[in-house]
């Protein structure tokens, strides 16, 4: 898609949507879908995703679905076949079922590059007026709509403001004040890399579990993995960490043989290194025409995988809302608020919860933790995997 700031001729006033991350772009497709016209205004100066993968999961292709849009990612990406958890060494501790599970919902999860599933988005969203460079620095709400103001001195007014800005959001900043975020003790390291191995069959998702680390070994297709590598340490040392390979060869020494070579595979300079952090649940994500979606409103850490899906699903939810009552936006948002809150508020807390069951260190607690999941009911695994990649979800358990 070509940015442009053109203005587009509607009856009625636009949305403005700030962000053209996953979030601002589902929005967008699925706001277009409803006859809702849009606006997406970006704080960066040029459109590119971080060098890393994500999973859509079957709950967020099938969202999509049902607006009748399909980003054709199976194509781009690798459907999940095979999840494997296991302990460093590469011993298996339990196959889980989410093949088993996609299949009987008739929905693949599937996993991509975020470049890949940008590109797929932006091409749905062909024709979508879209401005960079402009960071919001605030906005002014009114019976008639909102009045957005930029960092570069402009404005535009709006029929209704989405803040779909991610994690640092300056919408959610104006809504509720200066936030800290809560760091999860851990940093994590990812990458994208060409890389095969005959052991690991097409479709191949494998997590590794170690004392205070983890490994998460991905396929995203055409020949690409996605890894990913976490380490407990102080919040001061993630936040600002400048170590070196050998530093991560070092956390991952006696790991299983895949595990080391494609850390080694791995050109330094491609490879990530981000603090885990998310923010305690917001309960008020909007005022009057304005509201919140995705990291935004629910930063959650990665653990379940369902981060991108989320912001997905409120896209989907947030379209059918306002489609039904596109001029009383502020209506239309409290309902969707009211509808996703449940729902997202689960998922938050679980992802949390699963994050620190995995980054244990002691060896007890580790070993409870492993013998758990391998004796774990198969169908009360089903059960749980289901509830999360449903669509539309059954009630928050």
């Amino acid at each position: 898609m070509t940015p442009t700031t053109h203005e587009t001729t509607s009856p009625r006033l636009p949305v403005i949507i700030a962000g053209a991350g996953i979030g601002g772009l589902s929005a967008a497709i699925a706001l277009r879908r409803v006859g809702v016209p849009v606006r997406i205004y970006e704080r960066a100066s040029r459109l590119g995703a971080a060098g890393s993968g994500l999973s859509v999961m079957s709950n967020a292709v099938a969202a999509l679905a049902s607006l009748g849009i399909d980003l054709h990612l199976s194509k781009r990406g690798q459907d999940i076949e095979t999840f494997r958890v296991l302990d460093e060494t590469g011993n298996l501790i339990r196959e889980q079922p989410l093949k088993a599970v996609t299949d009987a919902l008739g929905v693949p999860s599937v996993c991509v590059t975020r470049a890949d599933l940008q590109d797929a988005l932006l091409a749905e969203a062909e024709g979508t007026p879209l401005a960079l460079g402009h960071a919001v620095a605030g906005y002014e709400p009114d019976p008639d709509g909102v009045t957005v103001r930029f960092g570069n001195g402009t404005s535009v007014r709006g029929s209704a403001l989405i803040g779909a800005d991610g994690f640092h959001s300056a919408v959610r900043r104006r809504l509720v004040g200066p936030e800290e975020s809560r760091d999860s003790g851990y940093i994590s390291w990812l990458a994208v890399t060409r890389f095969a191995r005959p052991r690991l069959p097409a479709g191949y998702v494998g997590h590794y579990w170690g004392a205070g680390r983890r490994f998460g070994l991905i396929d995203v297709g055409q020949g690409r993995y996605y890894w990913w590598g976490t380490k407990n340490m102080p919040a001061e040392r993630s936040r600002r960490w400048d170590g070196d390979k050998a530093e991560i060869l070092a956390t991952y020494a006696g790991w299983a043989e895949e595990v080391c070579d494609i850390v080694r595979a791995t050109p330094m300079e491609t490879v990530l290194a981000v603090p885990s952090h998310d923010r305690p649940f917001l309960e008020r994500w909007g005022e009057g025409p304005v509201t919140l979606l995705g990291d935004a409103a629910h930063p959650m850490l990665t653990s379940l995988g369902q981060g991108s899906a989320m912001a997905i699903e409120d896209a989907v939810v947030l379209a059918g809302c306002l489609g039904a009552a596109p001029d009383d936006p502020a209506t239309a948002f409290r309902r969707y608020e009211d509808l996703r809150r449940e729902r997202v508020r689960a998922v938050v807390a679980a992802s949390r919860s699963v994050s620190e069951m995995e980054q244990l260190e002691d060896p007890v607690a580790r070993r409870r933790r492993d013998e758990t999941l391998r004796h774990a009911d198969e169908s009360g695994l089903r059960e749980q995997i289901e509830a999360l990649l449903r669509w539309p979800p059954s009630p928050p358990a």
